[in-house]
C-alpha cells in the first residue's frame, strides 16, 4: 500500500510488522492515546507512538516509540519521513499543527480527522471564530487578549464573574474563574504558565449560567452500505470538572428532547465544518432547553472513560474504527461512571494498594495507566462502574476509586 493512495473508504488491513502493515502514527502516547492503540492493535494495525517523555502509557503497548519535541516542526516532518505513516492521529495539543498541514500536503500521511481540524482545534482561537463567527453556534461572549492591559479591557467589557484560558492548553491548565479585580493578574500569570505552547494569548470567556455540562461525543464513519461519510451519536455524558479538569463523568446524562436535539445539531454542525472521519468530543453547556457551545477536540475526550464500561464499542474503538473506514456501533449496554484516581504524591515509579478491594466493588472495573512519574494531582488511572442506573453507577466508580491507594515504592 502507498501512502500517497491511502483511502480509509478503500482499505485493507495488513500485518504488522511486515511489508503490507497499515501504519498508524499518534502524536501523544497518554492514556486516551494508550487505548487507542490497543484498539488499533486489535485490528491488526501497526502503530508508533510519539510522546515527549519516554515510557509514556502509549509507548508501553505500541510496535515502535519515539521521544520527540511535537512542536518541533522539522524534527516531526523527520520523523514522519523517517516512519512512513498512512495515518497520523493527534492525541495532544502541543504539536506543530503547521507542519501537519505541509505533511498533508506533501500527501506524506493523512491526518486525522484533517491537518486544518487540528489547526483550529488545538487554538482555542480558531475554534471559537469557528463556531461563533462562521457557524453561528451560541457561545458565550469572549475576547482576546495578549497582554495583562488587553485581558483587563477585555474584562471590563465581559464583567465578573469570567473565566480565563490560554488559547493552547488542556485538562484546565492555566485556567482561572475569576470574581473580582484581584484575580486578574493572578490570573494572567497562571495562564502564561500554563499554555501547552506559550502563544502569550488568552481567551476571555463570559461565565454562563448554565445547569450542567455535556460531552457529546459525535463519531463521523463511513455508512456501511452508501460508503459516505455519516455523523454518529453516543448518548450524552455528564461529568463534574474542578479547576478545569475532570473528576468524574457518567453516562446517559438526562436531558430533555429539546435540549438533546439542540446539542447533537450543534454537534453535527461543527465537525461537519472541521470534517474528517473519527470521533470528537464536544463540550456544550445546558440549561433547560438551551444549549451553548464551549469547545470540541478531534480525538477521544478524558470524559469518555466512561465508555469503557457502558458502550458496546468504546470511544477508543469507535475512533479506531472510524479513522479506519470502518462501520461503526454507538449503542448503550448499561448506565456507568467514571472516576478519577489521582497520583497523591510526587514521585516516580509508585505503587498501587487496594486494587483487589477495588475491583470487589460490584459492576467496577479499573485502567492504571502506568505513568512513569507521578504528581499530587496528576491522573494516574481510573475507576469505571455500571450500575442499575447513573446515580449506582456514580456511587459504585467513586467506592472503587477510593479504595485505590497510590504508595511510595521507596
Amino acid at each position: 500500500m502507498q501512502t500517497d493512495s491511502f483511502r480509509p473508504d478503500a482499505l485493507s488491513i495488513g500485518t504488522p510488522l511486515s511489508a503490507s502493515a497499515t501504519r498508524v502514527m499518534l502524536l501523544g502516547a497518554g492514556e486516551l492515546g494508550k487505548e487507542v492503540i490497543i484498539a488499533l492493535q486489535r485490528l491488526g494495525v501497526e502503530v508508533i507512538a510519539v510522546d515527549r517523555y519516554a515510557n509514556a502509557p502509549g509507548h508501553q503497548v505500541a510496535h515502535r516509540a519515539h521521544v520527540i519535541d511535537m512542536t518541533d516542526a522539522v524534527a516531526l516532518r523527520a520523523l514522519v519521513e523517517q516512519e512512513r505513516p498512512h495515518l497520523i492521529v493527534p492525541e495532544i495539543e502541543a504539536i506543530a499543527t503547521d507542519a501537519l498541514a505541509e505533511i498533508e500536503a506533501a500527501k506524506l500521511a493523512t491526518v486525522i480527522p484533517t491537518a486544518r481540524a487540528t489547526q483550529l482545534t488545538m487554538n482555542r482561537e480558531g475554534i471559537r471564530r469557528l463556531a461563533a463567527e462562521e457557524l453561528g453556534l451560541p457561545t458565550s461572549p469572549y475576547a482576546f487578549a495578549q497582554s495583562l492591559d488587553e485581558m483587563k479591557a477585555a474584562i471590563g467589557k465581559i464583567g465578573f464573574p469570567c473565566v480565563v484560558k490560554p488559547v493552547m492548553s488542556s485538562s484546565g491548565k492555566g485556567q482561572s474563574v475569576l470574581k473580582s479585580d484581584a484575580d486578574v493578574e493572578p490570573a494572567w500569570n497562571y495562564a502564561m504558565a500554563g499554555g501547552r505552547v506559550n502563544h502569550g494569548r488568552v481567551i476571555v470567556e463570559g461565565f454562563i449560567d448554565f445547569e450542567y455540562e455535556i460531552t457529546q461525543l459525535t463519531v463521523r464513519a463511513a455508512d456501511p452500505e452508501s460508503g459516505e461519510t455519516q455523523t454518529y451519536f453516543c448518548d450524552p455524558i455528564g461529568h463534574v470538572q474542578v479547576a478545569g479538569d475532570y473528576v468524574e463523568s457518567w453516562q446517559p446524562q438526562p436531558m430533555s428532547p429539546a435540549a438533546l436535539e439542540k446539542a447533537r445539531d450543534v454537534a453535527a454542525r461543527v465537525t461537519t465544518a472541521l470534517g474528517g472521519r473519527g470521533l470528537f468530543g464536544v463540550e456544550l453547556f445546558v440549561r433547560g432547553d438551551e444549549v451553548w457551545f464551549s469547545e470540541v477536540s478531534p480525538r477521544p475526550h478524558d470524559t469518555g472513560l466512561v465508555t469503557l464500561a457502558t458502550q458496546r464499542f468504546s470511544e477508543f474503538e469507535l475512533h479506531a474504527r472510524a479513522i479506519l473506514g470502518l462501520p461503526v456501533d454507538t449503542t448503550l449496554r448499561a448506565p456507568g461512571a467514571s472516576a478519577v484516581i489521582y497520583g497523591g504524591l510526587d514521585e516516580a515509579g509508585i505503587a498501587f494498594e487496594g486494587v483487589a478491594q477495588a475491583l470487589a466493588v460490584p459492576g467496577a472495573d479499573l485502567r492504571l495507566f502506568g505513568k512513569p512519574e507521578s504528581f499530587v494531582k496528576r491522573r494516574m488511572g481510573v475507576a469505571v462502574a455500571t450500575g442499575a442506573d447513573t446515580d449506582e453507577a456514580r456511587e459504585r466508580a467513586k467506592r472503587a476509586a477510593s479504595k485505590v491507594r497510590p504508595v511510595s515504592a521507596q
